[in-house]
């Protein structure tokens, strides 16, 4: 069997899989992937694995005749026709779970940079202007006795929570399905509207999948409704804010400071967020940990060979 990958992993289940494979595999360099359509009409694979910024449409699909399996690694998806896979009964593969804590830890770790503004104070060390300790040197905002208004609340904004209430914290949440009492109990979080948690959170973490229902869900009405001085991070996708509006929100004062890991247009960014040093910007790294994304490979490798063995995927997104 073909498999392409558009990628080198990490891992050592990768270079074993490179070495020992059965299979011919063709892994592209970051140039060749500019032209991914052009790689996959060439190389006619049987199987593919993708990362989430590459785009696996209905014409790069025709493109494969012989495709079966699409293993995605990330645990998002909407870089790739589904509905069409299920259609040509190609099987398409995530990784869910492997990534919660570790995106967990990144969005607590912006939400501590911004609100205790580490930037600039670091900026300012660096520079020499330390002269020693002053009562009002960069005073921040404390994380406990604040409402954190987590939006959207799978396993990524419980784990979220449950570090939150470590530092005291009042959590609440808003998601397209109330969870159960005993999630709640858990995690000490308390359901409420959308609304509601737009005016009553002093800190906001986002934390839903991206769906076209979903676009720019912040937006200026909603930034309109937060209160003054609230800190805003989002970990999840770009395109569920409005970024303009956010970078504008932020530097007339309605947002406090703000962190985030993911770009309305990535990988541009908007050129004022840039300019603020109360705005921590991270280059997409919420799952950036070795163990981690050494599993993330371990999943894609065993599905996308599983499922050209005839047997089902692991991990299948339907």
């Amino acid at each position: 069997m073909k498999i392409l990958v558009t990628s080198e992993l990490p891992g050592k289940t990768f270079e074993d899989f490179i070495a020992d494979s059965q299979h011919d595999i063709l892994i592209l360099s970051s140039q060749e992937r500019v032209s991914l359509k052009k790689q996959v009409e060439q190389f006619n694979p049987d199987g593919m694995i993708t990362l989430l910024s590459d785009k696996v449409d209905r014409e790069l699909i025709d493109l494969a005749p012989n495709l079966k399996v699409i293993s995605n690694y990330a645990v998002g998806f909407n870089n790739i026709d589904v509905e069409y896979c299920s259609a040509k009964n190609i099987t398409v593969t995530n990784t869910p779970d492997v990534l919660t804590d570790s995106t967990a830890d990144i969005a607590i770790l912006l939400l501590l940079m911004a609100s205790r503004r580490a930037i600039p104070s670091d900026s300012f060390t660096r520079a020499g202007n330390f002269s020693g300790w002053g009562p009002s040197l960069f005073l921040g905002r404390s994380l406990r006795g604040k409402t954190l208004g987590l939006f959207g609340f799978g396993r990524i904004g419980q784990a979220v929570a449950r570090r939150a209430a470590s530092f005291g914290m009042k959590i609440i949440y808003w998601s397209r399905s109330r969870k159960s009492e005993e999630i709640e109990a858990e995690t000490g979080a308390v359901f409420t509207s959308f609304d509601q948690a737009l005016r009553a959170s002093d800190m906001i973490s986002l934390h839903l999948p991206y769906i076209s229902e979903l676009h720019h869900l912040f937006g200026k009405n909603e930034f309109e409704k937060i209160k003054k001085g609230t800190v805003f991070i989002n970990t999840a996708r770009g395109k569920l804010i409005d970024e303009a509006e956010l970078a504008e929100n932020i530097k007339n004062g309605k947002i406090y400071a703000a962190g985030f890991d993911v770009y309305e247009f990535e990988p541009q960014i908007n050129n004022d967020l840039k300019s603020l040093d109360n705005v921590i910007l991270f280059p997409h790294i919420g799952s950036a940990t070795e163990e981690t994304r050494a599993q993330m490979a371990d999943m894609v490798i065993s599905d996308c060979t599983k499922v050209l063995a005839g047997l089902k995927a692991d991990n299948p997104v339907k």
